[in-house]
């Protein structure tokens, strides 16, 4: 689901905010990517869940009910932090689209890459939020945008079938989105599910891609969504 907000802020793609709300247990708040273009009316990807503090809350939220929003945008998950490339790789699980949206739909992802992969892995085809817009990017773009949808567990045929993770190892990735990922050309960011990044951390680490730090420079950027 995605959770528009009456307001606009100045942040950089890649960058979140804390929402509140004021609920019968108290006043709870936690932090959401920003999934709209700098500029726009901010939106956030949400998905349900049965446990959570804030976010089935939001679920049951009315249209106009008041929300909680910090002035400042923070996070350091931006193109501030990341060194010059040719491809771009953006892999996500769930929700971690969030952030991508913004980059892609503010058109900062294309300024800095001749070419933009997009993985997005979800269970299942009903979890792949913005389909559409992305496959409108895709003819939009030509072939500086490749979208590789991958569903872990229920299939829909010709999409990729399985995690993120195995679908790197086989080379399928590189195959779908007809790009090769190596550490000459290319700089991965990372985000959503934990387990996903820590692996795929690993598994770029054997094409000699390392994480990239200001004073070391790498090839790995992550964001963690959980």
């Amino acid at each position: 689901m995605t959770l528009q907000l009456a307001a606009q802020a100045a942040f950089k793609p890649g960058q979140f905010m804390n929402l509140g709300l004021h609920l019968p247990s108290g006043f709870v708040s936690r932090s959401y990517s920003l999934a709209s273009a700098p500029g726009e009316q901010l939106e956030v990807l949400l998905a349900r869940v049965g446990e959570g503090a804030l976010t089935p809350a939001l679920f049951d939220l009315q249209p106009g009910a008041a929300i909680t929003l910090d002035d400042k945008p923070q996070g350091f998950f931006t193109f501030d932090y990341v060194p010059p490339h040719r491809d771009l790789w953006l892999l996500a699980t769930g929700t971690g689209l969030g952030p991508f949206l913004s980059m892609l739909r503010s058109g900062a992802a294309f300024e800095r890459a001749e070419r933009v992969v997009l993985v997005h892995g979800t269970r299942g085809p009903a979890e792949l939020a913005n389909r559409a817009e992305l496959l409108q990017l895709v003819a939009d773009r030509g072939g500086s945008f490749r979208y590789v949808p991958a569903l872990s567990q229920q299939p829909e045929a010709p999409l990729a079938q399985g995690r993120i993770t195995a679908l790197l190892a086989s080379g399928e990735l590189e195959a779908r989105a007809e790009t090769p990922l190596t550490p000459d050309r290319a700089h991965v960011m990372l985000c959503g599910n934990p387990t996903m990044i820590e692996d795929a951390i690993a598994l770029l680490a054997s094409r000699g891609m390392k994480r990239h730090r200001q004073r070391t420079p790498g090839h790995i950027t992550t964001e963690k969504y959980w």
